[in-house]
């Protein structure tokens, strides 16, 4: 990953070397966020407080899991702490933030966007995406982990980006930090990566692939945002010559944004993907399964793959996969994980998946 600008301050540029995604071979130094966690994580071993034995410990632990990779380690971290105690970050002893004006707090928030950009204070977990007659893991989900004082959700990082005019970088940032943890997953599988349709036509984004060690037929582009009318003919031309080479393109949330449907022949796409909000309920209400039956057929023609988001339960999966829907992910078929271990198991055949008949 690379973690020092050269040109454009805050834009992320290319990949690194083999050496530098490997984590500094040969003596060399780590890169920038790994150095940073190791400093945050020496700070939180060397605090002699007995009341923080605990958080030592833990800490300690997840080490332990992850040698020569502190930034996995502290991001594994912090998401155990948030998901022991599920409160937000002064509940766990830390002096909670004074409130501000919200032109004070624009600015702060501004301001955190830049330290992020700058130190790329940034960590992927990805989701698995399964094949429903087999419970294969054919492709993951790339989820962006922000390394911070603070305790907002990925949601509200890039929204607060896109009003501060910091979208783009915060969004190429990311793919970045993505391709770069993608280097461990099995080889076999698609790496979909979130993009709103604006970063997409960014010119920054084909050096970007094209650097990556991530092969660029195993890269999907999935568009996060509804279409605007121009966008379609302007995305068309400008992911071409990538498109030629094999990357893939998905569209996200069809379910949710009404307009995005007619867009949807324009571009292609080689996915479809019904929102979580369509899947919820999908076994008992008429109106959510007659319209993934519409998806699914329109899917058909496309020739484009379709998947379920958010499959929580197992009577979601079931009417899903009687729709005639080939692939899906979701908490009841696995959760993001940063865990390189987690990663490594996806190669492996599933064991007592029972296969669902398509209709």
């Amino acid at each position: 990953m690379s973690m020092e600008p050269t040109s454009v301050p805050g834009r992320p540029h290319g990949a690194g070397s083999a050496e530098q995604n490997s984590g500094g071979a040969r003596g060399a130094e780590p890169p920038g966020i790994r150095r940073q966690a190791a400093w945050i994580i020496e700070t939180v071993l060397a605090d002699p407080s007995p009341g923080q034995a605990h958080i030592r410990e833990l800490l300690r632990e997840h080490l332990a899991a992850h040698p020569g990779r502190p930034d996995i380690a502290l991001a594994e971290h912090l998401l155990a702490l948030r998901s022991l105690t599920g409160l937000p970050a002064e509940s766990k002893g830390l002096a909670p933030r004074p409130e501000k004006p919200a032109r004070d707090a624009r600015e702060s928030m501004s301001l955190r966007i830049e330290k992020v950009l700058q130190g790329r204070m940034l960590v992927t977990a990805f989701q698995p995406i399964r094949e429903l007659s087999t419970g294969r893991v054919v492709g993951v989900e790339a989820f962006t982990r922000f390394v911070s004082d603070g305790s907002d959700p990925a949601g509200e990082w890039f929204a607060a980006a896109a009003k501060a005019q910091l979208g783009s970088e915060l969004e190429l940032a990311a793919l970045e930090s993505a391709l770069n943890s993608a280097v461990h997953l099995p080889a076999h599988l698609y790496v979909a990566l979130k993009l709103s349709p604006a970063t997409c036509l960014d010119p920054l984004l084909p050096g970007l692939l094209e650097e990556s060690m991530v092969a660029v037929d195993r890269v999907v582009l999935e568009l996060t945002d509804a279409l605007a009318d121009m966008q379609p003919a302007a995305l068309a031309v400008a992911l071409a010559p990538l498109r030629q080479r094999g990357l893939r393109l998905a569209v996200d949330h069809v379910g949710s944004h009404f307009d995005s449907i007619r867009h949807i022949r324009q571009i292609c796409p080689d996915f479809i993907k019904l929102d979580r909000n369509l899947v919820a309920g999908i076994e008992t209400d008429p109106l959510r399964h007659a319209f993934g039956e519409v998806m699914t057929d329109f899917a058909e023609q496309l020739g484009a793959v379709l998947i379920a988001e958010g499959i929580e339960t197992s009577d979601e999966l079931a009417a899903v996969a009687g729709l005639g829907v080939t692939t899906g992910q979701g908490y009841h078929l696995g959760r993001p994980t940063v865990r390189l271990r987690d990663w490594a198991g996806w190669k492996e055949p599933v064991r007592e998946f029972r296969p669902l008949a398509g209709r």
